[in-house]
C-alpha cells in the first residue's frame, strides 16, 4: 500500500475549508474524508481554527468539530523547541512562527496555507522548509501530480 500524503492545513486554510462548501481548502477536507491524504494540524492552529469560529460564524461552531472528525484531522505533537527556534528565526510574526514548528515538527510533505506574507511570499522559508508550501489549489495540483 502506498503512504498517503501528509498535509499541514494552517488556520487560513483550514478556516476557508469550514467556511465554504465550495473551493480547494474543503477539497482537501474531502480528500481526508475519503482517506486519500493524512491532514495534520497542531495545536496553536486547532486553539486559533476554534477562536475564529467564534468570533467570525459561531453558528459553524459544530461544522468545525464535524468536519475535524470526518476528514479524519491529525493534532501532531506540540513544537520542538529547536525547530521553534528556527522557525521564529525564519518569521518574525510569534504566532505563524508556532504554526510553521508545529508542521515542521509533525513530518509533513506539504503546508497549506493562504498567508501570503508571512509563508508564501517568504523566500528564506521556502528554501528552508522541509515541505512543500503552497495555497490549498497549488496542494491539489502537487496531489494530482504525484497520482500521475
Amino acid at each position: 500500500m502506498t503512504q498517503r500524503a501528509r498535509v499541514f492545513l494552517d488556520t487560513s486554510a483550514l478556516f476557508a475549508g469550514i467556511w465554504s462548501g465550495a473551493g480547494g481548502a474543503r477539497m482537501i477536507l474531502k480528500l481526508g474524508e475519503a482517506e486519500a491524504i493524512q491532514i495534520w494540524v497542531g495545536p496553536q492552529v486547532l486553539k486559533e481554527a476554534e477562536a475564529v469560529v467564534r468570533r467570525k460564524a459561531p453558528a459553524a461552531l459544530p461544522d468545525l468539530a464535524l468536519l475535524l472528525d470526518r476528514s479524519g484531522v491529525q493534532v501532531g505533537p506540540p513544537a520542538k523547541r529547536a525547530i521553534l527556534r528556527r522557525s521564529r528565526a525564519l518569521i518574525n510574526h510569534p504566532g505563524d512562527a508556532h504554526v510553521l514548528a508545529e508542521a515542521w515538527t509533525a513530518g509533513v510533505g506539504f503546508f497549506v496555507t493562504l498567508d501570503r506574507e508571512h509563508f508564501l511570499e517568504n523566500q528564506p522559508l521556502r528554501a528552508e522548509a522541509p515541505f512543500q508550501l503552497g495555497t490549498p489549489g497549488d496542494f491539489l495540483a502537487w496531489f494530482r501530480d504525484s497520482l500521475l
